[in-house]
């Protein structure tokens, strides 16, 4: 596996500090992100998992925590608009360039708004997907949130 994708070139481009941390991915996996984070052997609500949805017909990336689950309306509400739905895995893959499973928020082929969970906010490091499958970056959540040029919002229901 290599540990050199897109996302990492990014961050390491924008002089972001990260490392980066490989595990056993398994495809047959309930929940990805929850898998990760027993794989890492850490606490799921550091674990961020990154979807992809559209606000009012458009595309936007999400960042939250593994173990929770995105409220549509406080999505919406985040990027103001009225409505949200997740996007389908073709339409994710499509658009970020990354397998599922795989889908990092840095690097992706096109940029869209992103936000980030406000409560990850709270924590020193975090492992946010790093572009593809078994692979996470641990970076400082803030960085994260200034690289993206994402926004903080209440995203959880």
């Amino acid at each position: 596996m290599s540990k050199t994708t897109r996302a990492t070139q990014l961050l390491s481009q924008a002089g972001i500090a990260f490392t980066v941390h490989a595990y056993d991915y398994d495809p047959n996996a309930e929940r990805v992100g929850l898998q990760a984070a027993e794989a890492l052997g850490e606490a799921p609500h550091r674990v961020l998992k990154t979807l992809m949805a559209e606000v009012d017909g458009k595309p936007v990336c999400v960042v939250v925590p593994s173990d929770r689950e995105v409220s549509m309306k406080k999505l919406a509400n985040a990027f103001h608009g009225k409505s949200a739905n997740m996007m389908k895995p073709a339409d994710a893959e499509r658009l970020t360039g990354y397998h599922v499973g795989g889908i990092s928020p840095f690097g992706q082929k096109k940029t869209v708004p992103t936000a980030i969970e406000e409560a990850a906010l709270a924590e020193p490091l975090v492992f946010i997907n790093g572009g593809q499958r078994g692979l996470q970056v641990r970076i400082d959540p803030k960085d994260a949130l200034t690289v993206l040029k994402a926004v903080a919002a209440p995203l959880i229901a």
